[in-house]
């Protein structure tokens, strides 16, 4: 995009920052992803704040012209939580006022009363490092004080278990999404919370009045896939500039299906547990919005997912891999048996039918509706924020080092798919049957968004799109 100048008459741009008020002159540019706001002084000093560190423009009560600016501060310094500044600003540029001010529904519905809208804020205490309370504290809680919501106007939720999420979406936000409810959801969370928050909704019948809940995500997790896939994380914000300007849009999902015996292994593996049975099939089913996969991925997230493992973030992942390509026997790393098909749509006669791939071995196979499963992880590149296709990533056994080679083209844009020995391909459905050919059970685990699900010897999964509207996700359009 062209560089779009705007300038506020010197008379009426000022800038206050503290209790020192200083005419200034503005400047907007939008010049592709790199826009700035500068601000003269009649001294001559100029100075600029990046629209990467923006969180939101908020306007002053009663004060005719005057915003409030809000940012972050020394976004290379930060650690766990941004550092936020603001000022005082008096006539600053219409084109900057479009791009930065808040969209945040402050307790009003513009299909109903004022205050027709429940804000809930769902605080993670376990997720990704477990720097979700020290991050509502030190930056989401002072972001809202800008806003003209008082502390009565959301309510906040500590979790207190793995199942605190399910039970509050369960017990609360379904049955107001089914009486027409606006609601906004803002979670400090990884994938994980997310996903339980929408097979919560889908536990239950939708009633004809059903309003899907707004999500905001703060990601707080080690992955944070969906964040990454929507953008939430291409500023310095942490996600604050999605929750004060972001809009609601529809999230695509997947329904996975399972065969009887399949069990979600939950304690870290100690445990496992009954998966939610579909009414209308009657199989065992999870849905997603990320990920289902089965080989590598799946034993990768399994095997990693601990509380000492946690600690290191997303590096638990590579940590993982290194102990499952490179066995500390020196044997090779495993090879996963089943009979993998795909659910494809003729583009002439639209009728869609199953294909098997033409192999019974594999290393990695993956199918996915986001783009990043890490931030700088590229694993399906063709695939749009919210797009809505399903696209797979497969290929066979390799060496240890062979499949580093391959995993590691995916840190640069997702050259991984360019790979001879890659299939990469869009798809309307996956099956994953064992029949028998795998006898140890860890290798027939399935991750579905984080979730592990250990499927019985002769058991299988079967993915497909889920066309119901669920939940909107509010992203930075």
């Amino acid at each position: 995009m062209e560089s779009n100048l705007t300038e506020a008459p010197a008379l009426l741009s000022q800038i206050q920052d503290g209790d020192v008020r200083t005419k200034v002159i503005f400047t907007y540019s939008r010049s592709g992803s790199d826009p700035k706001l500068k601000y003269q002084c009649v001294n001559g000093n100029e100075s600029a704040i990046d629209g990467k560190d923006i969180i939101g423009v908020f306007p002053t009560p009663r004060q005719r012209l005057t915003h409030k600016v809000v940012f972050v501060v020394n976004p290379e310094k930060q650690g766990d939580h941004p550092d936020i500044k603001s000022i005082t600003a008096i006539g600053l540029p219409i084109d900057f006022l479009q791009d930065y001010e808040s969209t945040f529904p402050v307790g009003i519905d513009s299909e109903g009363p004022p205050h027709d809208i429940f804000i809930h804020i769902i605080i993670s205490t376990l997720s990704g490092t477990g720097k979700a309370k020290d991050f509502y504290n030190r930056a989401i809680k002072p972001v809202l004080s800008y806003l003209p919501l008082q502390e009565n106007q959301y309510i906040l939720h500590y979790t207190q278990s793995e199942k605190s999420v399910t039970e509050l979406t369960a017990h609360t936000i379904l049955p107001r999404a089914n009486e027409g409810t606006r609601q906004r959801i803002i979670i400090l969370s990884g994938d994980g919370g997310i996903v339980d928050i929408i097979n919560s909704l889908l536990s239950a019948p939708h009633r004809g009045k059903y309003r899907p809940p707004e999500l905001t995500i703060l990601p707080l997790g080690t992955g944070n896939a969906l964040a990454h896939s929507i953008g939430i994380t291409n500023d310095n914000t942490f996600g604050l500039a999605s929750l004060i300007r972001g809009h609601a849009k529809p999230l695509p999902l997947f329904k996975a299906s399972f065969s009887p015996g399949a069990r979600l292994l939950v304690d870290e593996a100690n445990s496992e547990e009954e998966l939610a049975t579909d009414p209308d099939s009657g199989k065992p089913t999870l849905y997603g919005a990320v990920v289902c996969s089965w080989g590598m991925h799946a034993g990768l997230v399994g095997d990693s997912d601990t509380t000492e493992y946690r600690k290191h973030g997303a590096e638990r992942f590579r940590m993982a891999a290194k102990e499952a390509l490179f066995p500390a026997d020196g044997s090779a790393p495993h090879t996963y048996k089943a009979k993998v098909s795909v659910l494809k749509k003729d583009a002439a006669s639209n009728e869609e039918s199953w294909a098997p791939i033409p192999r019974n071995e594999h290393m990695y196979v993956l199918a996915t509706l986001v783009s990043n499963l890490e931030k700088s992880f590229t694993i399906s590149p063709a695939s749009k924020p919210l797009g809505g296709q399903l696209r797979l990533v497969h290929f066979g056994p390799m060496a240890g080092e062979e499949v580093m080679r391959v995993m590691g083209l995916a840190y640069q844009a997702g050259q991984h798919v360019n790979d001879p020995a890659v299939g990469y391909e869009d798809i309307e459905g996956l099956c994953v049957e064992f029949e028998g050919r795998e006898e140890d059970a860890r290798w027939r685990r399935i991750c579905i968004d984080g979730k592990i699900i250990r499927v019985e010897k002769d058991g299988w999964v079967e993915v497909r799109k889920e066309e119901r509207p669920v939940i909107d996700v509010v992203f930075l359009v």
